[in-house]
């Protein structure tokens, strides 16, 4: 049985790391810069955020490939380097991580739209993820974090390409805003709609990140856990964003982010990290609380 599946069915509650944008712009990574290609040209500064991360008792590191598919990465003119870069990913966090913690390979969204609102077929769609994902998992990646999505065709056809390149086990996460029905994705779809085509093609964990502070994600997992018993990932931003002297802050401190730690436990979260604005700081404040929890402290 796959590693990650056996801690889950054992009942732990894993620690992902927090993000990583905000930790490659302190290791130089200049606006306009492809950040995938860092895993090739800068393999050390990638390395050492991984290190950060385990090093604060993360026990899930992810891959510097959030845009690492070929759509993705032809805005840089990388396109055909996407299987390079892809791997290089994969490969520097597997050698951080070794076999103290596991490896998600993250995959984000193109920034393309599917026929008939873009021009993208599905077909084509599910081989351009089909490039990255091969990469990744023959980098070493001991499952594919599907995240930051909010179309739900796109992130399906990212699952279908998983399906058919490894049997790795598949995480999807959507970013959901509350609005005047509820919480929805910027593409109009429901928690209810989500877990409903998501358990329909067996993913093995369905979540939420990005776009909302820890208060709100209490909410959507929540929301989440009344519909589906399947396993759940909760990545929240550092609070909300706040626009300050022309630059977006998220200004959470990691021990108020703790505090919600146990109430995203009870809200049926089985593995809890950061998206934006978190780093080592944060994972280090949360481990801490959920190592109380596995103890019996609350």
């Amino acid at each position: 049985m796959n590693k990650l599946l056996k801690l889950l069915q054992q009942n732990k509650i894993l620690i992902s790391d927090g993000a990583w944008g905000t930790m490659l712009q302190s290791g130089g990574l200049k606006p306009g810069d492809c950040a995938e290609e860092w895993n090739v040209s800068h393999p050390e500064v990638i390395r050492s955020i991984a290190d950060s991360y385990i090093q604060a008792g993360a026990d899930i590191i992810l891959t510097n490939s959030f845009g690492g598919s070929p759509l993705k990465l032809a805005g840089y003119g990388f396109a055909e380097r996407a299987e390079e870069l892809n791997f290089a990913a994969a490969s520097v966090s597997r050698k951080a991580a070794d076999d103290r913690v596991l490896v998600f390979a993250s995959v984000g969204p193109t920034g393309q739209f599917l026929e008939p609102i873009g021009n993208i077929t599905e077909l084509e769609m599910i081989e351009n993820f089909k490039i990255q994902i091969k990469a990744l998992a023959k980098g070493g990646a001991d499952a594919i974090l599907i995240e930051t999505m909010s179309d739900l065709s796109e992130a399906v056809c990212a699952v279908k390409a998983t399906r058919e390149v490894c049997d790795l086990p598949v995480a999807v996460s959507m970013t959901f805003e509350r609005g005047a029905r509820g919480y929805r994705t910027m593409m109009g779809v429901s928690i209810p709609d989500a877990v409903e085509q998501f358990s329909l093609i067996n993913v093995d964990v369905i979540g939420t990140n990005c776009g909302n502070g820890i208060e709100q994600v209490v909410e959507i997992v929540t929301e989440l856990r009344q519909n589906t018993d399947k396993y759940l990932i909760a990545q929240p931003n550092a609070g909300l964003p706040k626009l300050v002297e022309g630059e977006t802050v998220f200004d959470q401190s990691a021990e108020t982010m703790a505090e919600f730690i146990p109430d995203l436990i009870r809200a049926g979260a089985n593995i809890i990290g950061g998206c934006c604005g978190t780093g080592p700081d944060h994972i280090k404040a949360m481990a801490k609380i959920v190592a109380e929890y596995q103890t019996g402290a609350f």
